[in-house]
């Protein structure tokens, strides 16, 4: 029989070597690297290191550029943060993460990666274009080049040059040009990159960002959309599938100290209800445990109570050019908070001033100004 005193000695592990250093840092190096932990008086004098150094970029949030939205998650995006941003189809959720990215560059915080798997880069620069044209003349309205006419508007660069035998420039189209050169003075902090089945993976995303970590500036990585970045191989249920995903982008988070937002896709039942909600999001349990801050995005028309509506016909149709951005999880601070950005989708982007909803919605949620 073997006695207490034998069951407590070391034993021979040829994959794990503990060890404790003189300060005090516990350590186990295993096959897969190294376990260590420090006593919280070491990470404190660390902390205390670093922000007499000036390091404090980790404490400041980035802004979205939502002013509403920003105020109520602390002033922003901080390093280590998850947010996803969820809704049904046609509400926005592209719209509302490129204008933050755009938002987010053009302010010089961050360098912003914006994975893509729906659409190709040039298809979302034209929606930069149209999007500055708008943005550049609030809060005015009746202006700016929409969507569909900054096709035209590039056509009609090029065949005015061919017609007149000089060489085709983007900036040569008077509508565009103040567009062309906002974009370029933030498009160097602005990457777009097409998302594919194959390569797009976690971890190739997460060493594309390591690669380009410099300890100079902050990045931003963005995924539009969560359900379709690949697993390689693919798990047999959606389920397993998103909380890999979750969870890698999550770490991806932690481990390089960035913000990462990702888009959400809404499930069956949620494409159904009166109004979505987080529990609707597609894929499993992961995706509310995993994020920090979870936005849901609904037709304001579509989830007001009734009584706001029936007897105001104008009211009505005023409610249908606004979206309902409501908090659903915000570990760092207030959640079921529900706030309103008024739509310009024609110009691909919202009026980023918003407000506290204040009509009563579905659910008898009451918020006031």
């Amino acid at each position: 029989m073997t006695s207490v005193q034998d069951r407590s000695q070391p034993q021979d592990t040829p994959d794990a070597a503990p060890d404790a250093d003189a300060e005090g840092t516990w350590r186990l190096e295993v096959g897969a690297g190294t376990l260590a932990a420090r006593s919280a008086l070491d990470v404190l004098t660390d902390l205390n290191e670093r922000v007499a150094a000036g390091m404090v970029a980790e404490f400041q949030p980035i802004a979205t550029g939502f002013v509403p939205l920003d105020k109520t998650i602390g002033g922003g995006l901080r390093p280590g943060e998850l947010m996803l941003i969820g809704g049904a189809q046609g509400q926005g959720k592209t719209t509302m993460a490129l204008q933050m990215a755009r938002n987010m560059a053009a302010s010089g915080q961050a360098t912003v990666v914006y994975v893509c798997f729906e659409h190709e880069e040039t298809y979302l620069v034209q929606r930069l274009m149209a999007m500055e044209t708008f943005l550049h003349g609030l809060p005015g309205k009746g202006h700016g080049v929409k969507i569909q006419d900054v096709k035209l508007e590039v056509m009609g660069s090029y065949t005015t040059a061919a017609e007149s035998g000089e060489h085709a420039r983007l900036g040569s189209s008077a509508k565009l040009r103040p567009a062309l050169e906002r974009i370029a003075r933030y498009g160097s902090n602005l990457y777009l990159m097409r998302g594919t089945a194959t390569a797009s993976t976690v971890d190739n995303l997460r060493e594309l960002v390591a690669q380009h970590q410099d300890g100079q500036r902050r990045i931003v990585l963005i995924v539009d959309y969560l359900q379709k970045v690949p697993v390689i191989p693919e798990p047999s249920e959606e389920a397993e599938k998103v909380t890999r995903i979750v969870s890698g982008l999550k770490d991806i988070a932690l481990s390089l100290a960035i913000p990462v937002v990702a888009i959400v896709a809404a499930d069956r039942e949620g494409l159904k209800a009166k109004r979505l909600r987080n529990h609707h999001l597609r894929g499993s349990s992961a995706i509310n445990y995993e994020s920090d801050i979870i936005l849901i995005l609904n037709d304001k028309y579509h989830i007001v109570a009734k009584v706001n509506i029936e007897f105001n016909p104008y009211q009505a149709q005023r409610f249908r050019d606004w979206i309902v951005a409501s908090v659903e999880k915000n570990r760092g601070g207030q959640d079921n908070v529900d706030l309103e950005f008024e739509k310009h989708f024609e110009f691909s982007c919202f009026n980023p001033t918003g407000r506290q909803t204040a009509e009563a919605l579905v659910e008898e949620r009451l918020y006031t100004e």
